[in-house]
């Protein structure tokens, strides 16, 4: 199937298939990590307050979405391979609805994670195919729209998640799961015949890299620890922004919430300002930048308290949470300009090496948080110390590689 056609002038034009596909994209981000990664959030205090589960397996119980989207980045080219990308994909959507509903009911902390672990599934498992499904029905020059349409959907999701969640809180914390279960729904339906057909997914990732030149090897190697470390950096946000601000600050949920609001508006223009800073200053110093910057924002949230400080700090990683993932993989395309095959296989190793280390952050600071007195700026600060590394290690490869010119 064909996603494409020609206008007047000769330039490559989207159709109305074209469209539905990156609106089926743009759903299933806006989903599977939009909703059901950060909406849990917001959340987290009036899990608390409602005493469905303690402090300490709230925040262990939104881990559960971090491992589970191990899983799915790991299992979802199989996964694609024996359903079909299309099946595949209308089945994790599936997925992901059906566990807003679950979490309705606190039957017991085993049943809350297993649901919460099958919706990070669906999210990685959707990160790593739905580009990989649409992209290739696209003709190049446009490519880079639908890319950036497609991850829209992460930081609309956000920002949904920061306002609904309030709004329906009104109607009780398990009509809240409901109504965030019936806009999956909608979204669902929306995008059921949209997804286009026609590739599957090979099961296991092509072109081992020892077919490679040295310098890219080294190259990727590094940015695939720059992405892990990128993780760390951001699950302190992502799972304790609103219960730092509504419940460590002493705030109150309702200013948690508007936080978030803000962290979600951020997001939905972090692609488009990600992108365009890339486009003039190449990907490699735009990603140098975005490292640079969220190590002070997450900084800044470990040593202040300050309203207007927290919600400079809230805007950067807004920006920069669905942003960083456009700028790796320009970074892989930089790094692999002419190599579409293992350009694909390395965006399925970066997604897996963050998928592995946002889990494993999620329960190492989640075993922090509990053992240090629920103490936010400790977890902040770990989480800048990441972000810290990545950046050297930045440089001292840049300077390794130039001795190595030199000489």
């Amino acid at each position: 199937m064909s996603l494409h056609s020609t206008s007047m002038a000769g330039a490559p034009s989207l159709d109305r298939a074209a469209w539905f596909a990156t609106l089926s994209g743009l759903c299933g981000s806006f989903v599977a990590i939009g909703l059901a990664r950060f909406a849990y959030t917001p959340l987290i205090p009036a899990l608390i307050e409602a005493h469905w589960f303690s402090a300490a397996d709230a925040v262990t119980l939104g881990a559960a979405n971090f491992a589970g989207y191990l899983a799915g980045a790991l299992l979802g080219r199989p996964l694609a391979a024996v359903l079909s990308n299309r099946h595949a994909l209308r089945l994790l959507m599936a997925v992901a609805t059906a566990a807003f509903f679950a979490c309705a009911y606190p039957l017991s902390i085993t049943w809350f994670f297993f649901w919460r672990f099958l919706s990070g599934l669906a999210g990685g498992s959707i990160m790593v195919l739905v580009a990989t499904s649409i992209l290739p029905h696209i003709p190049s020059a446009r490519r880079g729209f639908v890319s950036g349409a497609i991850f829209l959907g992460l930081g609309l999701g956000i920002a949904a998640s920061g306002t609904l969640v309030p709004a329906l809180m009104g109607f009780g914390l398990k009509d809240t799961w409901i109504g965030l279960g019936l806009l999956s729904l909608a979204l669902t339906a929306l995008s059921w015949f949209g997804w286009p057909g026609g590739i599957v997914a090979p099961a296991t990732a092509p072109a081992a890299e020892h077919s490679l030149p040295a310098t890219s090897k080294r190259s990727l190697r590094v940015l695939y620890g720059q992405y892990a470390a990128n993780a760390l950096g951001l699950v302190p946000v992502m799972v304790l922004l609103v219960d730092y601000v509504a419940r460590g600050l002493g705030k109150g949920a309702d200013i948690g919430a508007a936080y978030w609001v803000l962290y979600g508006l951020a997001a939905i223009a972090g692609p488009l300002l990600c992108g365009t800073a890339a486009d003039r200053v190449g990907f490699a110093a735009a990603y140098r930048a975005a490292l640079l910057l969220q190590a002070i924002a997450v900084g800044t949230l470990a040593i202040t308290g300050n309203p207007v400080l927290i919600g400079m700090a809230t805007v950067v990683l807004g920006i920069f949470t669905p942003g960083i993932v456009p700028l790796t993989l320009g970074r892989i395309h930089e790094i692999l300009p002419h190599d579409p095959m293992e350009q694909r296989a390395a965006w399925s190793r970066a997604t897996t090496a963050f998928a592995l280390f946002q889990a494993l952050g999620g329960y190492g600071y989640s075993f922090l948080f509990s053992h240090s007195g629920q103490n936010h700026a400790l977890i902040f600060l770990c989480g800048a110390a990441a972000l810290a590394l990545a950046l050297a290690a930045d440089f001292l490869f840049a300077a390794r590689r130039s001795v190595a010119q030199a000489s």
